[in-house]
């Protein structure tokens, strides 16, 4: 078994490939969750894709505004998938509200734009629904707090959708780390290195056509993705490489984040895409991009540990999360595809991981690796999904909670206030209110979902 057959076909685009629906042969037949879904984009019409293939599920509702492309998309998986047509929730940008009143519903998944992630998600809340939120980083600090209290004040639970944490072979170096095949941890990396340029500056019916569109000129993500990258300048993107790093350091369940420092290049991606491909004489050519190319954050944990996280999406390159995992006994850097062990591999010398990935592999994906062949980005989204809804259904605390979406999502305004202030030191919050020493990390042991 080569690397890429080990690690499948991963989806590497900002979108997610809509595969053709078939449901899965789940051995032992469980009641049925009623489920609905808010934002229908490319993300919203992944996941629905994957709920197609259950026979565990119903798909009950669907909301979204834009009822010229997502609707009439996702509803052709909806038929491709032999489901039932659901109702629909289409009258602008609130009528959300209007599903969240369906007394049958159990559970929503959110899947839109990054400023309607805390609002919707406490609505739903309230309106007793165990929801599933889509990665983003957070509009400010208050927010975070918002939605830890919301959970807390309703009792409904809420898992974020992380799906990365679920890759294979970070679960695999997961399963490393916890064995103790690294010694003690120093060290960790992650980021998200995307050339995004081209989605976010689109208008035409393809991520990646050469259109220099964006806001209400663009399409897709496009219309609501590249403002941010207009008016901010921060980490913008950190669950992806902090999430895994995170589960591995039992941050939240023993450890904690404790501080911050955020320090940005120049800007320079954005405005020489829109010149190489609309011209210099183009409107878009005179915004004023405030993120810098390369925004590098540093982090330290209560533990001892040291994170750096990259955000890079406005420059030409291979796709990276840059994962790199160092302890006492040796380290793994995702980008090499390479491991060094103190005592078991040659001193001073790289080796290939792919033995020790398959060594390693971690139990979720021995058992479940045949329902994930034809899932989203390399599998990941059939166990992130396959998790909230096997939670959902037993009513089974969430493998990744809304602490650690308030801890992630906080590094954004964070690392923003410390670019402004030229690297400033930020104290990260402790949202679980002093119970981080009491939680205990059960990722890793969790192999039946």
């Amino acid at each position: 078994m080569d690397r890429k057959t080990f690690l499948g076909t991963t989806a590497l685009a900002s979108v997610g490939f809509i595969s053709q629906s078939v449901a899965l042969p789940f051995s032992i037949k469980r009641e049925k969750l009623n489920i609905g879904l808010i934002g229908l984009g490319a993300r919203g019409q992944s996941h629905l894709d994957e709920l197609c293939k259950r026979d565990d599920v119903e798909i009950i509702a669907l909301a979204d505004p834009d009822s010229d492309w997502a609707i009439p998309t996702s509803l052709e998986i909806i038929k491709r998938g032999l489901r039932k047509e659901p109702q629909l929730f289409v009258k602008g940008d609130n009528d959300y509200l209007r599903l969240l009143e369906i007394k049958e519903l159990d559970a929503v998944i959110i899947s839109t734009p990054w400023e309607w992630h805390v609002k919707q998600g406490i609505a739903a809340l309230e309106a007793g629904k165990k929801v599933g939120m889509e990665v983003a980083g957070a509009l400010n600090v208050q927010e975070c707090w918002d939605i830890v209290n919301a959970v807390e004040k309703t009792g409904t639970p809420l898992m974020f959708l992380e799906n990365v944490c679920y890759r294979r072979d970070v679960m695999s170096v997961m399963n490393m780390a916890k064995r103790g095949v690294f010694g003690e941890l120093l060290h960790l990396q992650g980021g998200y290195q995307h050339d995004l340029r081209a989605v976010k500056l689109n208008n035409g019916k393809s991520p990646y056509g050469k259109g220099v569109e964006f806001g209400d000129n663009g399409f897709s993500e496009s219309k609501w993705r590249t403002p941010h990258s207009v008016n901010r300048n921060g980490e913008l993107y950190p669950t992806h490489g902090l999430g895994p790093i995170s589960m591995m350091t039992d941050i939240n369940r023993g450890n904690r984040l404790i501080s911050l420092n955020s320090v940005s290049t120049k800007s320079r991606g954005l405005h020489k895409y829109i010149v190489d491909n609309g011209g210099a004489q183009h409107k878009n050519a005179a915004v004023d991009f405030k993120l810098g190319d390369i925004v590098t954050t540093l982090l330290t944990t209560a533990n001892g540990e040291t994170m750096m996280l990259s955000h890079d999406t406005s420059s030409p390159r291979p796709y990276s999360l840059n994962f790199r995992i160092q302890g006492t006994q040796g380290l793994w850097m995702d980008d090499l595809q390479q491991i060094h062990i103190e005592g078991k591999t040659k001193p001073h010398v790289w080796e290939t991981d792919q033995t020790w990935m398959e060594t390693y592999d971690h139990p979720l994906w021995k058992k479940y690796s045949e329902e994930a062949k034809n899932a989203g980005h390399g599998g990941m989204d059939f166990f992130v999904l396959n998790a909230f809804i096997e939670c959902c259904k037993n009513n089974e605390e969430f493998p990744l909670d809304v602490y650690d979406m308030a801890t992630w999502s906080v590094i954004t305004p964070l690392s923003e206030i410390s670019v402004k202030e030229g690297g400033s030191r930020q104290e990260i919050p402790d949202f679980t209110k002093g119970q981080w020493n009491q939680r205990k990390n059960t990722f890793n042991h969790r192999a039946d979902y």
